[in-house]
């Protein structure tokens, strides 16, 4: 439970119909199982302790007297056990029966909850509040469809069930009036209960479903938990009835599931399914926080506490080195083809809209400049326009390598484009004559001057096109994260296509291109760019042409950096956990000590290089975060890094 992962399960043990004694056994043995393994939230299906397909057997006494004594076994069971389980049963009270899941810790019975939407026929529905219920020896608790667990030491853990039909309610208060008075009057309040329970602070939903198998159950279950779990910043641990259920009219494939902000992270339906994972409320949170939509509260709602310290949970799933990849590398070509569209469409619409018709970029060699020439050949073939409208300017100077410079000139040949060479070296030197510096200094001055010469250069290229010419910048998210640009240099352009893409989406695009274009001549030098070190080239290469400024020396790999983007910037995940999962994710590639390094270094740079992120041109948002001063993250320039960096040197 540190650092807010929480270890899940869902399970849908074989049962038999109408016995609720051999199911509380089957529900005992998998609460063991799961207790061993660490599982702090334990899910079951519907209706668990007699099965969801008893029919008319729900009005008898002996099944809701046997349900009733079931759950008094397993709530004998549970303690010792530090564990909030959600098992289903009927529960009578009065003259009616209801569909209810009962939450379960530690030997106690903490509530129970009942079925908010008309389901089966067999089962009434709650009135907006009822008294607290006795089951068998147990209770008084409360019973009540709007209720919260709300775990004792880690905030961010609020647990909420949904039973039977709430699970696929659309819009429950709409339902329950048409039910209920026979008429279509709305209700002020009509959200689903999924969307209730989030609105008042549920960050791990519950969903003990009901439904049998069929040719598409799987797939359309998964794709509205999914969507339910984006759209709600949430958890959800589904379970579904398996093996044991009726087959009269229907089977039951057992479908348990765990998703977490639109990603399933596990899945699993053989009948008597078993999924474990870990949840990551503090994502949750930290996405939440960031949407405007949640304004809910839990006023309306019973809060019951449960659950002991704080412990280490052990990690099972798996956390990817590329958090700006899709996980599965099947959907690569996808996501890089629709990336492609989305910057290529960006530059269109700026263009059409200043009636400009030449792009002018200046290439290096390297990938950012790459991506970008591809960008503007593809944003005027979409325009209607010549190939060569694209300016495409590579400016060779004291460290320009034949490499970089020969790929730079086939990738922009290949693609159509005019390649303009227009050496600097001269006006460089003139420019240090002017302002009286050593050219044997290569210091910053040395290095800058360059930069800042060829950014003056292609903004006067652009606009020397009487029909207009837009200079478009190539630096990536990644390097203005780090600062890694000469300011007014490489940092500025009238419009940069890359600002919204890090590195590894930038890599990942090219790539794309090099393995699905039919010129062979273009794949080879986009895979031999790709091959190439990240380097500005502003330091002389070595005596045998290779390049000498490396830019990964001075800032660090940047997959870690995008790493560190993601979780501890986009995020905003304590370096703590950020080092934790980078030891999980580059364990195989880094020691901890350099992974802290690189971490440490990340935190000064972020802060350091703010005064760069605070004057960005314009340029389009990818994957819903930029640095865009006007609409992306910010923070400000001077704000200072000593606890940021205090809190990493405190690190073992």
């Amino acid at each position: 439970m540190k650092h807010g992962f929480i270890k899940v399960a869902a399970a849908a043990p074989e049962i038999r119909v109408a016995d609720p004694m051999f199911n509380a056994d089957a529900v005992i043995r998998a609460m063991d199982e799961h207790a061993r393994l660490g599982v702090k939230v334990l899910v079951f299906p519907e209706l668990t302790l007699t099965g969801a397909t008893c029919g008319d057997l729900f009005y008898q006494n002996t099944l809701l007297a046997g349900a009733a004594a079931a759950l008094e076994k397993v709530v004998q069971a549970s303690e010792g056990k530090d564990m909030l389980v959600f098992v289903g049963l009927p529960v009578a009270q009065g003259a009616k029966v209801y569909d209810a899941a009962a939450a379960v810790c530690n030997g106690e019975l903490l509530g129970v909850v009942p079925a908010s939407c008309p389901g089966d026929r067999h089962f009434a529905l709650p009135g907006a509040l009822l008294d607290d219920i006795q089951i068998g020896s147990l209770g008084p608790v409360d019973f009540h469809p709007q209720q919260l667990f709300q775990h004792s030491a880690v905030s961010e853990l609020n647990v909420a069930v949904l039973v039977g039909a709430d699970v696929s309610a659309p819009v429950a208060e709409i339902l329950r009036a048409v039910q209920e008075r026979g008429d279509a009057a709305l209700p002020a309040a009509y959200e689903s209960p999924a969307v209730r329970h989030a609105l008042a602070g549920a960050t791990v939903l519950v969903e003990m479903a009901g439904f049998p198998m069929a040719t598409d159950s799987a797939c359309r279950v998964t794709t509205a938990v999914r969507a339910e779990s984006a759209k709600l910043h949430a958890g959800v641990v589904l379970a579904a009835p398996g093996f044991g259920e009726s087959s009269t009219d229907a089977t039951y494939s057992g479908l348990c599931l765990v998703a977490e902000d639109g990603k399933v992270l596990e899945s699993a339906e053989d009948g008597c399914s078993d999924v474990v994972t870990e949840l990551d409320v503090q994502l949750l949170i930290a996405a939440r926080r960031k949407d405007a939509t949640f304004t809910g509260d839990a006023a309306s709602y019973v809060v019951t506490e449960w659950g002991e310290g704080v412990e280490e949970t052990v990690l099972t799933r798996p956390f990817g080195k590329y958090p700006y990849r899709p996980d599965d590398p099947a959907d690569y070509h996808a996501a890089a083809k629709r990336l492609l569209h989305m910057q290529a469409a960006s530059l269109v619409r700026r263009m059409q809209y200043a009636n400009l018709k030449h792009p002018v970029v200046g290439i290096s060699g390297g990938v950012d400049s790459t991506l970008a020439v591809i960008i503007c050949a593809e944003a005027v073939k979409m325009m209607g326009l010549p190939a060569d409208y694209v300016t495409a300017v590579t400016m060779p100077c004291f460290g320009t390598t034949d490499r970089t410079k020969s790929n730079a000139i086939i990738v922009s040949e290949q693609l159509g484009a005019t390649v303009r060479v227009i050496d600097i070296g001269e006006s460089v030197m003139q420019h240090f004559k002017d302002i009286g510096h050593d050219p044997e200094n290569r210091n910053v001055v040395y290095e800058n001057s360059q930069a800042r010469e060829r950014t003056q250069i292609l903004m006067d290229v652009a606009n020397g096109f009487a029909d207009g010419g837009i200079h478009v910048g190539t630096e990536d998210m990644s390097e203005f994260a780090d600062g890694w640009c000469t300011y007014n240099g490489d940092h500025i352009s009238m419009y940069d296509v890359n600002a919204g893409s890090t590195k590894t989406m930038v890599q990942m695009v090219v790539r794309y291109v090099a393995e699905t274009t039919d010129d062979k001549v273009l794949a080879k030098a986009l895979l031999d760019v790709l091959d190439t070190p990240v380097s500005p080239e502003l330091l002389p290469p070595t005596r045998n042409g290779e390049i000498a400024q490396k830019s990964e020396d001075s800032v660090g790999p940047y997959n870690l950096q995008d790493f560190f983007l993601y979780y501890l910037v986009d995020h905003g995940f304590a370096p703590e956990k950020v080092l934790r999962l980078a030891d999980i994710a580059y364990g195989d590639e880094f020691d901890h000590a350099t992974l802290k390094k690189w971490l440490r270094s990340y935190c000064r740079r972020l802060f350091s290089q703010q005064f760069k992120r605070s004057c960005l041109q314009d340029g389009p948002t990818l994957n819903g975060f930029s640095f865009s001063p006007r609409t992306g993250f910010s923070m400000p320039s001077d704000g200072s890094d000593a606890l940021y960096l205090a809190t990493v040197d405190a690190l073992k």
